[in-house]
Order: C-alpha cells, then structure tokens, then sequence
C-alpha cells in the first residue's frame, strides 16, 4: 500500500511545474496563460436576485487561506506591499517574498478571505481573477504592483465595485503595475464589473486598464482572454477606463487612430476576444443565440435563456464537455462481452473505456495517439486537475453584510471536490485552510484531504464517476438547505444585538461542513485503494 501511495504522490509531483519568481519566467509554467476562470452573473439573471462573481485558481498556486482581521490604524502609518505571496506555505511563510515598497494606510481597513488572490470582504465585495498575459512587451517589473495586492488593498478599503476599480486606477498610476495582463471580475451586492490591466511598457511603470459592467440581467466570463472591445466613454453606466488606455495604445503602436478602437485588440494580443471556455458557458447559457464558435466576435455578455441559480454555476464549473463534440474522451471506446446467467457469451457492447478521463496528462493522451491517430484532441475544459481551488461568491443586498456574501470554496479539481460555504462575517477558519499542499505532500493541508480520493477516482473514472458525483451532489445540496436554516438564525441573532455569538455560530457552520467532506472524502480514498490496490 506504501509502495502504491508513494507512487500516486510522485504522480501528481508532475501536474504542473513549479514557477519561477520572476514574473518574465512564469512562461516556463505549461499552464501560464491557461489558468483560470471567472464566470459572472449580474443582478436580474440570478433566480434569487443575488450578484455572483467566482474564480478557479487554476495552477500550483498557493492553497492555504485565512481571514485577515479588520483593523484601525493612526495617521502617517504606511503599509507594506509584497511580491512573490503567490507560492508560500503558509500564512506565516515569508521564504522567497520581497517587500518591494510602502503606500499609505488607510485609517479603517475591512476583514477579507485571503485566499492566494484575495476574493471577499466583510461589507460582501468580492473579486474573481484571470489572468490573459497580453504583450510582453507591455510588462514592466518596476511597477510596484501585481495584480494579487491591487486585490488585497481594494478588499481592505473599499464596499462597493465602482471605488475598488477607481482606487486600483489610482495606485496603478501612482505606484505602476509590474504583472501581466490580467483580468479581475469585481462584484458587489448591486452589480459586476469585468476590469482587465496592462502595462504601459519599458518606458513608464503605469498600466493601461479598462472596466466593462455586466448589465443588469446578462452573464459574463472571463477566461484567460481579454474581451472588452469598444469602450463608451459617454455610458459611465457601464464602462470605466484610465486616461491613457488609447493614448497609450496609439504610442506603443498597437493601435493606428483610425479604426475602431477595441480594448482586446489594442492590448490582448489575440485574434479574437475568446476560445472554447467563453463560446462554451455563454452558449450554454443562452443557446437560443446559436452563437458560432468560428465566428470573429461573440457578444461580451448574454441574456440568458432562463435565470441562473448558484448551482448551476457550480455545475458549469465541474464543465468537461461531456458528450458533446469537444468531449476529449468520445473516441476512446472499447469492446466489452456480454453474458447470461450460465455465462455463455450472448453479445459485444461498445462501451467507453473505464480508464477514459477528461483529465488526462500529455503523456497519456500521447500514448493515445501514438496507437491511433486523432484519439484524443486536446481542449482546455472549465474543470482541470491541476485546479488549486475555486470559489463561487454570492452577493445579496437583502441580508445582513455577516451573511449575505458567501464563497462556495473547493480545493483541488472544480470537477470532483465538494464545496465548502465561508461567510463575510467569518472570522476563523478550520486549522488545516492554513497550510499549502502544494510544495509537498503533508497531512495536515486541507487539499489532500481531497485530493487522494480525487486522483484515485480518475484513475478509473468510468467506473468511479456516477457514485463519485453523487457525493458532490450530497454535499451541495446540503449546503444549499442547511444555510438556509442558518442565515434565519444569524439574521436573529444580529437583531438582538449578539454580534459575537453570530460570528461564532458562522465559524462553526463551515468548520463542521468541512470536516464532514473530509471525513467522507477519507472514506472513499479508502474504498478505492480496497477496489484498486491490486490495480486499476
């Protein structure tokens, strides 16, 4: 059994490479420009009237997270900003981080959910991310920002989405952005704003940044690519922008002053603003549209066909294309004998291989294709195995800010863990969020509590799969009732003045919810390793 475990762990060693600190050798990483994806549902589209953002951290990025504390600070304080927080183990683990200069503090900053790209605040702002590189010759390392602390400073000061994207345009011009394009989607309790940043290039250490809102009623998504094209400047409604996003586009040549002016184009360095992730969940969405995937453009946002609830959005995110044209696994079928009762062979059935998966390494589809050509054409799926974690956030303007922000958090493979509710007033989180799975293997990290069973489960997915989602399901659709039950009585019990028996109750919610995934994720690791240990 040691034998088989060391070897499981010396396999998911290689799902994704370590990157390097410098933001110029992030591009070894096999999944740079691949990670990551932000799925938005504004007011009006949602079946509850809530506003969602969400964001799966989809790389080896760091897995622990903490509630960072709300505090007041005397004037002519600063604060520290920070440089390589993106790959620590811990909360408390400064190895290989550089201090790389100080702003102001603000008198009064907000508790927020620290995940590795900081995503809810107390007062129920939330930000998902992506990132979509852009140029390389736009990056500039001197900017004294990436786009991680933008996050953190914003969740800190800011309640609503409109002065989160104005302060992170003021200390990108007055500090400078030294990180790739990339793409935060901002949400509060009244609407969603999808912001993506450049740099201005060698030259000056500002950024280039544009902000389109998601209108009332429509979904957008974000996914690695940038997407806002033309800008109205005279709608403030609906579009934000710094000084010099044409000035500067026009300078550095990506833009000649007499077409059309679109954001993606100028800055996104791609051929058209989206590939199979955006064409997939807004046609999902909204298929009365007919939207072509060979088509030059697709609409920023969509109406979709019926409102959205939260589950469904978790269902997008377990997205592998099954049984459609882009299934990865449609061609890997094999023969399978069938039987009576006197085992007397009575037919063949053509059935799927139990080893096919939509999660399969290069090597394996290699092998694939080396036995037959075209077996496996590979497509970059909303649900990937070497996902960190991912949330889903709920906004909803109708509640107390303690309980009407809530992350839907997973670690590990958005397709196969559970999901575990973390509130905006939280104040604590269960021990193990605090320790990183991703350096090393170690007990004690909260992903490898799910990540064993994960891995083993794909290793005979069509086998293991039916009964595997079952369990996800259980546990989403418990959480869907049981928090019901709870919010009524934190509702209750912030009328009546008792703040600190509120937080409590919300602490041990999630606390016992995720002990109750681990518990059962143990128990199906241990299934597996009985119903394969001789093999798979």
């Amino acid at each position: 059994m040691k034998k088989h475990f060391l070897l499981l762990v010396l396999a998911l060693g290689s799902i994704a490479s370590l990157q390097a600190q410098s933001i110029f050798e992030q591009k070894n990483d096999p999944y740079f420009g691949e990670s990551c994806t932000s799925i938005m549902v504004a007011k009006g589209a949602t079946t509850d009237g809530s506003v969602i953002t969400s964001h799966t951290c989809d790389g080896r990025y760091r897995t622990w997270l903490s509630i960072e504390k709300g505090q007041t600070f005397d004037n002519d304080t600063t604060t520290p900003v920070f440089k390589g927080k993106l790959r620590t183990e811990t909360p408390w683990d400064m190895r290989k981080v550089e201090q790389v200069g100080t702003i102001p503090q603000a008198k009064q900053t907000f508790s927020f959910l620290n995940t590795a790209y900081p995503c809810l605040n107390e007062k129920q702002l939330a930000i998902g991310e992506t990132t979509f590189v852009g140029p390389e010759e736009l990056v500039n390392e001197d900017g004294m920002f990436l786009i991680e602390e933008l996050e953190r400073i914003a969740l800190e000061r800011c309640s609503t989405a409109r002065d989160a994207i104005r302060l992170i345009g003021e200390l990108i011009e007055e500090y400078g952005y030294g990180d790739w394009g990339e793409c935060i989607t901002i949400a509060d309790k009244k609407e969603v704003w999808q912001m993506e940043i450049v740099g201005e290039g060698p030259d000056k250490i500002g950024g280039v940044w544009a902000a389109q809102r998601i209108p009332d009623g429509h979904v957008g998504i974000s996914a690695n690519i940038s997407r806002i094209g033309e800008i109205d400047f005279k709608d403030k409604d609906h579009f934000m922008a710094s000084k010099n996003v044409k000035s500067a586009a026009k300078k550095l040549g990506r833009w000649d002053g007499k077409e059309p002016f679109k954001f993606w184009k100028a800055y996104g360095d791609t051929e058209k603003p989206f590939k199979i992730r955006e064409y997939f969940i807004l046609n999902a969405l909204a298929p009365s549209l007919n939207l072509d995937f060979e088509a030059d453009e697709i609409p920023f946002s969509v109406k979709p066909d019926k409102k959205v609830s939260v589950q469904d959005v978790m269902a997008l995110y377990r997205e592998t294309y099954a049984n459609t044209e882009y299934d990865m696994t449609q061609n890997l079928m094999v023969t399978k004998k069938k039987y009576n009762d006197n085992k007397e062979e009575i037919g063949v059935d053509t059935i799927k291989s139990p080893v096919a998966n939509p999660w399969m390494g290069r090597g394996e589809r290699n092998l694939y294709n080396q036995l037959k050509e075209g077996s496996v054409e590979f497509q970059r799926t909303v649900a990937v195995s070497w996902c960190s974690y991912s949330e889903i956030i709920q906004l909803r303007d109708w509640l107390p800010d303690e309980i009407g922000g809530i992350a839907w958090f997973s670690f590990d493979n958005p397709g196969q863990s559970p999901r575990v509710p973390i509130y905006s007033g939280a104040t604590e989180l269960p021990e193990s969020f605090n320790f990183c799975g991703q350096k090393r293997y170690r007990e004690d990290a909260a992903i490898w509590q799910y990540r064993k069973a994960n891995k083993l489960a794909t290793l005979a997915w069509q086998s293991t799969k039916d009964d595997f989602l079952k369990e996800v399901a259980y546990f989403e659709e418990k959480g869907q009732t049981e928090t019901k039950e709870l919010e009524a009585r934190i509702e209750k019990l912030i009328s009546e003045g008792k703040q600190e028996e509120a937080k409590e109750l919300l602490n041990r919610y999630t606390k016992d919810f995720a002990g109750a995934t681990m518990l059962r994720w143990k128990e199906l690791e241990d299934m597996y390793w009985a119903r394969f240990g001789l093999g798979f």
